[in-house]
């Protein structure tokens, strides 16, 4: 995601979400501009389709992006988490919204108006900061598509446990983390291959001593194991 530097922490760059889009106090301040809402696990958090009414500001949980095709095909388009806004792009464009959000995990996030957040940025100067969050989420797509068309699965596979280490327990690089709320269905569109695949890849990960599975449980048991995957040459196994 973004070019991320794997060896040293996918979420480097990360501050609030999306690229650090915004400060700790523009954050503190956006949030007061709502009101909380809770979603259960697996509910739509907004649904394709619908007008850009409101946008929403993940503040816990873990959601997924998807696009869904008129043939039935659904696309995986990113994994969100505490600090990122959703829907925001609708608002701007007013516009229907071109993908669904959906709760992987029970989530709380502050329902934000159309009007009163676009006045808010207004009011505080930040439509550079929204421009810069637009440009990161490009770059993440790309790295995204050259992962899906370069690197081998357990790499990709690694690579994506850390995004969402990431956005599950920011900062805790060498501490156990607990990923909740995913089937292996979900992490094969996420990366872009056969549930299968996805099997495979985690008992190569098993047996290394980086993960522990159950079901919709992914356990990060040696972070150093699972980065060393994640940057390792594709030619080679990583000890």
């Amino acid at each position: 995601m973004g070019g991320t530097a794997y060896g040293q922490g996918d979420g480097a760059h990360r501050a609030n979400g999306d690229g650090g889009v915004l400060t700790d106090e523009a954050w503190r301040a956006l949030r007061d501009q709502g009101a909380p809402r809770t979603f259960p696990e697996r509910s739509v958090m907004l649904r394709q389709g619908s007008a850009g009414t409101h946008l929403l500001a993940l503040t816990e949980g873990l959601a997924k992006v998807v696009c869904r095709e008129p043939g039935g095909t659904v696309t995986w388009l990113a994994f969100r988490g505490p600090g990122d806004l959703l829907g925001e792009v609708s608002v701007f464009n007013g516009t229907p919204r071109t993908a669904e959000v959906v709760a992987l995990t029970p989530c709380t996030a502050v329902v934000l108006e159309a009007e009163r957040f676009r006045r808010f940025i207004d009011q505080r100067g930040l439509i550079m900061d929204l421009m810069r969050q637009a440009l990161f989420r490009l770059r993440e797509s790309d790295v995204h598509r050259t992962e899906l068309l370069t690197l081998p699965l357990v790499v990709r596979l690694a690579r994506a446990l850390l995004r969402l280490a990431e956005l599950t327990a920011p900062g805790k690089e060498s501490e156990v983390v607990r990923l909740t709320g995913l089937s292996q269905e979900e992490i094969a569109q996420a990366t872009g291959v056969t549930r299968n695949a996805v099997i495979t890849g985690l008992q190569r990960l098993r047996e290394c001593g980086a993960v522990e599975t159950a079901r919709r449980v992914i356990v990060i048991k040696d972070m150093k194991a699972l980065r060393d995957w994640a940057i390792a040459d594709p030619q080679t196994k990583p000890t």
